[in-house]
């Protein structure tokens, strides 16, 4: 489906949206509010699994001229996603899913859990020796986030093992930089506020940094660090459930993955668009580039997606990167009951309690309905199905 331009008024800059609904009065004053930013370059483009989020919206890709805007990046810098394609049909997991599910529990921390020592790579990773130069008020988080190097959180954050529609099995995870990540973002949001009278900002979560300023310098450095964590974090986690899966279905044979993919979806990168050199900022989307590979969560009950970007300029090279939220948190957990999950996540090995009742298929946008609506921003590369979901 081609986008279309909003008509939202008092906006400065135009709004191309990919999304399929009406937006509400609450939506179209978040995008407002960026739109009148004085940093925004040409347009902001809306992806079709948009919805609320803090300053802006999840789901939108925000292009500014020497300007960063770090409450726009988000909390969970460098969250995204990272899959592998295996070898092995779905036969090799038979009768063996409950127990592999346990194995993955076991072998890696979720929620709130971290280890009691690095593990694998984690310790060995290059951003240690950067560690001291982050923001002071975090030196003391050092060991916290060592730990939790190559852990899941909680959330929305997943581990699935997928079948594609060629019967092949998909290792696929969704993380990103932790409490680190979250310490450090919350920080340079704080100090950005402390940069501007607030009354003359469109909203106060809009503050935002120059470039060329100390304070723009300090939340770059930082910012580079947490997706790289974030990246790493991923890749720890991946390095962690392929032994668990070689160990339990391969007798420890170490396999070539036919396809890996990682890739951020909030994240701040520096492109060139419509011939400028720009800080494009993909809060909820993900890189579309053409030819580059992608994933597209669905729920932990719906369908999945591995995709090739194609590349399209008017969204600044982007897509969507999930089914994304249609109900809050609470709305999910005041309407679904556990009897609900049950029926939803008929076919899934996973948890089935009211920890999880908030990430309900029922809570979130119809995946294929998404799909649709970008079909002139990716191709499918693999259409895939959980069988096996870990949640934190």
């Amino acid at each position: 489906m081609p986008h279309n331009k909003l008509n939202i008024s008092g906006a400065h800059a135009n709004v191309l949206s990919w999304v399929t609904h009406g937006l509400d009065h609450e939506e179209e004053a978040m995008l407002r509010n960026v739109s009148r930013l004085p940093c925004i370059f040409k347009h902001v483009a809306l992806m079709p699994d948009a919805h609320l989020g803090k300053g802006s919206m999840v789901g939108s890709v925000i292009a500014t001229k020497d300007a960063v805007i770090p409450a726009t990046v988000g909390v969970d810098i460098g969250c995204g996603m990272m899959a592998v394609k295996t070898p092995f049909k779905s036969g090799i997991l038979d009768r063996k899913m409950a127990e592999f599910r346990h194995e993955i529990e076991r072998a890696i921390p979720t929620g709130f859990n971290a280890y009691k020592e690095s593990v694998d790579e984690a310790s060995r990773w290059d951003g240690w020796e950067t560690f001291g130069d982050l923001h002071p008020k975090i030196q003391d988080r050092k060991r916290k986030s060592m730990v939790q190097l190559g852990t899941l959180g909680g959330g929305n954050h997943f581990i699935e093992v997928c079948l594609d529609t060629e019967d092949n099995v998909w290792l696929m995870l969704h993380s990103g930089s932790r409490n680190i990540g979250k310490e450090l973002a919350e920080r340079h949001i704080a100090t950005a506020k402390t940069l501007h009278r607030l009354n003359e900002l469109p909203s106060p979560d809009l503050a935002y940094f120059i470039q060329g300023t100390d304070e723009f310098v300090a939340y770059w450095h930082d910012l580079d660090w947490a997706q790289k964590y974030a990246m790493k974090n991923r890749e720890v986690m991946m390095t962690r459930l392929l032994k668990s899966f070689n160990r339990m279905f391969t007798n420890q044979t170490a396999f070539r993955p036919e396809i890996t993919v990682n890739c951020h979806h909030n994240y701040v990168g520096v492109e060139e668009h419509f011939g400028e050199t720009v800080y494009v900022t993909r809060k909820g989307a993900i890189n579309a580039e053409d030819g580059r590979y992608g994933i597209i969560p669905g729920s932990m009950g719906a369908k999945s997606f591995i995709i090739k970007g194609l590349g399209n300029p008017e969204s600044f090279n982007s897509c969507s990167h999930g089914a994304g939220r249609k109900m809050s948190r609470t709305k999910a957990k005041a309407k679904y009951t556990i009897d609900d999950l049950k029926k939803q996540t008929m076919g899934v090995e996973c948890r089935k309690d009211k920890g999880v009742v908030d990430e309900i298929p029922g809570a979130y946008k119809d995946i294929e309905e998404v799909m649709r609506a970008q079909s002139d921003l990716v191709e499918v590369v693999a259409e895939l199905k959980q069988v096996i979901c870990v949640k934190g």
